[in-house]
């Protein structure tokens, strides 16, 4: 996994090994730009999922994942929890409405049993979880079961497979960079002034500053240097060409 170059391949060879645990359903979530009242814009998150399109669609599109029980703990928590506490907090009525809604949701979709994990953070912006969903059939005491015997070992696949995805090059939707926007955003980056840019990329200003504002455009920002540093959360920048 770790000699992964790309997020596809990691997300493939990371999901063909948890399917052996029985987790054969996956969603990854990350964020970098958390507030205390909001995860920032959906469209900034890094989402890897091997769930099909129903259930996916619903979830992510129709912001399901607000109210899910379990993204609220991964919010608030660190490590691994098994799915047995939403029956506890079932029993106690401790969940609103809108969480026994993405309750219902789940369990027409077959999504009933599983773990998840929350990834540690080292900035109070940032942070990443992962729902393993075990295969239809099984029950959460089945699961429970198997994390009892190699939940270390899954734990820490999970953690690898989070740090590397971390490093490789990530682009979401309608956020995608041109060459020539990434190689200006990296002169910028690089301390260079206008005029240093247009001689180095033999253009105009003009023409670096339209390659600047298209690049504040496409990563959805007010000013060059937030590109910059968005482009750099998502390793847009100094990036090797295959």
């Amino acid at each position: 996994m770790s000699n992964c170059q790309t997020i596809e391949e990691l997300w493939e060879t990371h999901t063909e090994k948890m399917a052996e645990y029985g987790f054969d359903r996956l969603i990854y979530g990350f964020t970098r730009y958390r507030s205390g009242t909001s995860l920032g814009d959906p469209e900034d998150f890094i989402i890897l999922t091997n769930h099909d399109r129903a259930y996916s669609d619903v979830f992510m599109g129709e912001q399901h994942y607000v109210h899910a029980p379990m993204v609220n703990w991964a919010l608030q928590n660190e490590g691994a929890c098994s799915w047995g506490i939403l029956k506890r907090m079932h029993n106690s009525k401790t969940l609103s409405v809108a969480e026994q809604r993405v309750l219902e949701f789940n369990a027409s979709m077959g999504v009933t049993a599983g773990y998840t994990i929350s990834f540690k953070s080292v900035s109070a912006r940032s942070k990443g979880a992962i729902a393993l969903t075990a295969r239809r059939g099984m029950s959460q005491g089945d699961i429970d079961a198997i994390w009892e015997e190699h939940g270390r070992d899954i734990h820490l696949m999970n953690n690898v497979a989070h740090l590397k995805i971390l490093t490789l090059p990530y682009t979401a939707p309608n956020r995608s960079l041109t060459k020539r926007q990434r190689e200006a955003l990296e002169w910028v980056g690089d301390g260079k002034t206008m005029q240093d840019i247009a001689i180095i990329m033999g253009l105009t200003s003009a023409t670096v500053e339209k390659h600047l504002r298209l690049a504040r455009e496409a990563l959805a920002v007010e000013t060059t240097a937030q590109a910059v540093l968005k482009a750099a959360f998502a390793n847009q920048m100094f990036i090797l060409e295959a």
